[in-house]
């Protein structure tokens, strides 16, 4: 095949995404989550310009900012903002194929630049080919479009970053070269206003470009330097505000605290839920001097209060910094190697769940192509692709994390692959034209293969709708707690109270719908039947009073209904929420 046909074949391709994507859309099922929750109350607070109440140090604003902007422009009901957010992620996703084209195109420039072009074997279009497969791969496991999360946008602008690194390293015209770095400070700026994760990575990314121009492209030391000057100026003049604003908060420099918290809730051992000033032998290894915990309210069971934080549907998790202020991780070299230990089977397991790339590579190989000698232009995206793994795989390994990093790799060692030397035995089976040939051939059918399981997932998912006609996302457990509760007379913007894990930490999803707040808590940790513990609990009317004297208007929580029945005295006087697992107990209803 040709590069005409080639291009032809990679344009329609991406005519043949479009709707493709659109309907893994529009027939995703439903997938919040508590994270989901906090971007959502964060949304809010930036549309009613509340701009200090949004300042977050664990959730950061641009993508809250995006879901306010998707509401600005459809106008949804609490009812059905969800559809609003699917398709603004929908235009996230064609946002990273853009950035994966201009990833692949950078790449090419810096290969073109700095080895010998008649040496490649796949061309920028197979690069962009491959990559957008592999974008649709991460669509189908990781980064679906049901999940209201900032991993998608995050991906796309660490991609458009590096984009702008490689542009920089392969420009040779002076405005170029002092272009590229203010757009590759811009986007890690805007990545960081995604992700606190941003700052680092845009901090290594700005020395990879400097020490990759003086020691490897042997630029002058003062134009390298001048280049990550402008990177780092124009980042921090993106970041900088949100950075004073978080210091402001927290009376500290501070960037974002969701990296130390991880660390001490993973490495350090310190407990994540409900963590008190006399719990030390839950501290783990960390230091622990909790500027104001929540209040616990009763010892056992664990009941606490939320009301000293004034915004969230459920304020432990809408900021959990500030709960947990002042716990200060240490250096503990056992729980870090046994955490590391984990993560390195987490990585095994996602390159097993991400196979094809890997057998797509092997067989290139197989057929000769090669990857000898030194392939200097790959070093930037791919080393820093393991930079940002290593960084994770320190703490906290989830493969919506890392595949940014997975992709930043890929990316060039495919690039750098190389037909067989001359004269050897592998050369004699095929020339060079008739590798490239076949190199083609299998990405086309990689491609065709990703896309048309895309095509028979969404049937699948269209199957399986719902047959009363509601929307994927329309989750009849969540909605119907949501309208059991408006029906029990529980308006927007009561005050409420939820026990188990389940309802109060996994998915409170159902609070928002209902427009009310979760300010008191039952913690039961163990997610199954509830009616049992709450049977064994011997101060049971006890607990109930003291959340009743919080001014909750009813305790929700999920229960199985074939275990709610007579035969359990602790069943009395709950409501089922329609035809839900959620039941509700009146406290303040009169």
């Amino acid at each position: 095949m040709n590069a005409r046909a080639l291009r032809k074949t990679l344009i329609a391709t991406l005519l043949l995404l479009v709707p493709l994507a659109w309907f893994a859309m529009k027939y995703d099922r439903y997938n919040i989550d508590g994270d989901a929750v906090g971007y959502m109350d964060i949304s809010d607070l930036l549309q009613a310009h509340q701009w200090s109440a949004a300042v977050n140090a664990y959730w950061h604003p641009l993508y809250p900012a995006l879901l306010w902007f998707s509401r600005v422009v459809f106008h949804p009901t609490r009812a059905n903002e969800l559809n609003a957010y699917y398709v603004l992620n929908f235009f996230l996703f064609a946002l990273q194929v853009a950035a994966m084209w201009v990833f692949a195109g950078a790449l090419d420039r810096l290969r073109q630049r700095m080895s010998s072009t008649t040496e490649q074997l796949l061309s920028v279009d197979a690069l962009r080919l491959l990559g957008i497969s592999l974008l649709v791969i991460a669509m189908q496991r990781e980064l679906s479009l049901g999940k209201v999360r900032t991993d998608s946008l995050l991906q796309a602008l660490i991609l458009l970053g590096l984009t702008m690194l490689m542009e920089t390293l392969a420009a040779e015209s002076v405005v170029a070269a002092f272009a590229f770095p203010a757009f590759m400070g811009l986007s890690f700026g805007l990545a960081y206003l995604t992700k606190s994760f941003a700052f680092l990575l845009a901090l290594i990314s700005i020395a990879v470009l400097v020490a990759f121009g003086v020691l490897v492209q042997r630029r002058a030391l003062m134009k390298a330097v001048a280049q990550g000057a402008i990177a780092l100026l124009v980042f921090g003049l993106i970041a900088g505000p949100y950075m004073a604003a978080l210091s402001k908060q927290k009376h500290r420099l501070d960037f974002g605290d969701s990296g130390s918290l991880n660390y001490a809730w993973y490495i350090s051992g310190t407990e994540k839920m409900h963590l008190e000033p006399s719990m030390t032998g839950s501290f783990g290894s960390a230091v622990v001097h909790l500027s104001h915990p929540e209040k616990q309210l009763l010892a056992s069971p664990g009941i606490y209060g939320y009301k000293a934080l004034a915004n969230g549907t459920y304020p432990p998790w809408f900021d959990t910094t500030y709960f947990n202020e002042r716990i200060v991780p240490k250096f503990a070299l056992a729980p870090l190697v046994k955490r590391d230990a984990r993560n390195a089977v987490l990585i095994v397991r996602y390159l097993l769940n991400h196979p094809e790339p890997l057998l797509l590579l092997a067989v290139l190989l197989f057929a000769g192509a090669s990857l000898r000698g030194t392939k200097r232009f790959a070093w930037p995206a791919a080393g820093i692709g393991v930079a940002m793994w290593a960084i994770y795989a320190m703490v906290n390994v989830e493969e919506r994390y890392v595949t940014v990093a997975y992709l930043a790799i890929l990316l060039p060692v495919f690039a750098a692959l190389k037909p067989p030397a001359k004269g050897t035995q592998r050369e004699a089976l095929f020339s060079d034209g008739t590798l490239r040939q076949v190199s083609t051939v299998l990405l086309l059918l990689f491609a065709f293969l990703i896309l048309g399981e895309q095509l028979r997932q969404n049937a699948e998912n269209r199957r399986q709708e719902s047959p009363s006609g509601h929307a994927a996302w329309r989750d009849p457990q969540i909605f119907g707690a949501a309208e059991g509760l408006a029906k029990m007379g529980v308006k927007p913007g009561d005050e409420i109270a939820c026990i188990g894990t389940l309802a109060c930490v996994n998915d409170f999803y159902w609070a928002r719908l209902a427009g009310v707040r979760i300010l008191t808590e039952i913690y039961e940790s163990k997610p199954d039947h509830l009616i049992d513990q709450l049977d064994a609990l011997p101060n049971r009317a006890q607990a109930y009073s003291v959340v009743q004297g919080q001014g909750a208007r009813v305790l929700v929580g999920l229960f199985d209904p074939g275990e709610m029945n007579p035969s359990h005295p602790a069943a009395a006087g709950w409501v089922r929420l329609g035809e839900t697992s959620y039941y509700a107990l009146p406290l303040n209803l009169q």
